[in-house]
């Protein structure tokens, strides 16, 4: 399934016209290999031996670039770090309020939500984006929290 996703953001930049050097090339890879979520400073610091000439900067606007085509999503967590994570397939996220830790989670009944969100407000509504917090059982163990 990466190999498919690899190709198929690779004909996306294509299509855009934008071109696919070894570090966008490397980044595209390490994000769609990862389940991690990482922020831009992980992916560096990951990438940084290969290219020891690749800025952070580079990271970044490699970053937002395949956020603006709709491949990456952003996500804040706690206004701390942004976390990346590759738009594989329509997923949420839950995140630790302890340590920050994020896992994917599919629900299909929200399926229609943007519909719905369409239907009463009048919106023009083109995505969504969920996130539930709470703590994950490494840190309920840790905090004392478990039942």
């Amino acid at each position: 399934m990466e190999e498919t996703v690899y190709n198929q953001t690779i004909v996306q930049l294509k299509k855009n016209k934008i071109r696919v050097t070894p570090q966008r090339d490397a980044i595209i890879r390490y994000l769609i290999a990862s389940e991690a979520h990482p922020t831009a400073e992980r992916i560096f610091a990951a990438l940084a031996p290969r290219f020891p000439h690749m800025s952070v900067a580079t990271v970044y606007n490699n970053l937002k670039l395949l956020a603006d085509l709709g491949l990456v999503e952003e996500m804040n967590v706690g206004g701390v770090a942004t976390h990346f994570d590759f738009a594989l397939e329509p997923h949420y996220h839950v995140i630790c309020r302890n340590c920050g830790k994020i896992v994917d989670f599919s629900y299909n009944k929200l399926t229609d939500v943007e519909q719905v969100a369409a239907a009463k407000t009048g919106f023009l509504v083109d995505g969504h984006h969920l996130e539930v917090y709470g703590l994950c059982p490494e840190c309920q163990i840790k905090l004392g929290k478990v039942s």
